[in-house]
């Protein structure tokens, strides 16, 4: 089966997320957008291709099916690309496992924009300052502890029994928040070792590591979720 990923150039976004399961697990994919621009999502956008009609991407065609979302095409790509344990009870925590992850990255895209995604950041850097500041304090503290409890509740090492996609999806969360809030995450160090050797563990796995070094990893900026403003991550 070959995958067709559609996101938009330049950033990685959400769809970083599906382009490291595809990576890890050597599939035959293309990265549509990246070829032949962002225009080529539009038919489907539009509804002018067979198949469930995407809201946004990133989405994935394979033959018939499209499936769009980043925590449900991750579900469905999983089992194919074995990237998840057997049995519906492995399955379901997965996905929720997943849908959390999903939360957390909304709430650090509200960090920068927490008025309205349509403004610009410049146009919302005040309440950018007092969310990010609350994220900071409360929110990141109590997700990523809860990251950290489900891998010390399992064997300390996966987030689920053996390697799967969502730890892929921990190394690119902590990843982000590194980048974006790399005050706030040296000071939480202590307090999170599981992650912490996770995304170490992740990022020297051969094809991940590849990926890493390659030029189809792009790097965070500042039109991505995970965005760098100093002054969204305090000195204390």
């Amino acid at each position: 089966m070959r995958y067709e990923l559609y996101y938009w150039t330049g950033i990685q976004g959400r769809g970083e997320f599906v382009r490291l399961a595809l990576e890890d697990a050597g599939a035959d994919y293309v990265d549509v957008a990246r070829e032949r621009g962002d225009d080529a999502m539009a038919p489907y956008l539009q509804g002018d291709r067979a198949g469930a009609r995407p809201f946004a991407p990133p989405f994935l065609k394979a033959g018939r099916t499209v499936v769009a979302q980043t925590a449900l095409i991750l579900a469905w790509l999983a089992p194919r690309l074995g990237l998840v344990p057997e049995g519906a009870a492995a399955r379901l925590q997965a996905q929720q496992l997943q849908l959390t992850i999903s939360d957390m990255v909304a709430e650090v895209h509200d960090t920068h924009h927490p008025v309205a995604a349509s403004l610009y950041y410049e146009d919302q850097r005040e309440a950018a300052r007092q969310r990010a500041a609350d994220f900071r304090r409360l929110r990141l503290p109590k997700f990523l502890g809860y990251f950290e409890d489900v891998l010390a509740a399992g064997d300390g090492l996966h987030a689920l029994a053996g390697h799967s996609y969502v730890d892929l999806s921990l190394f690119q969360l902590m990843s982000g928040l590194h980048y974006a809030f790399p005050r706030a995450m040296r000071r939480l160090r202590p307090e999170l070792p599981h992650l912490h050797a996770l995304a170490s563990r992740v990022a020297e796995r051969p094809r991940i590591a590849a990926y890493l070094a390659s030029p189809r990893r792009l790097a965070f900026n500042e039109s991505g979720i995970f965005r760098h403003y100093p002054e969204l991550d305090a000195t204390r």
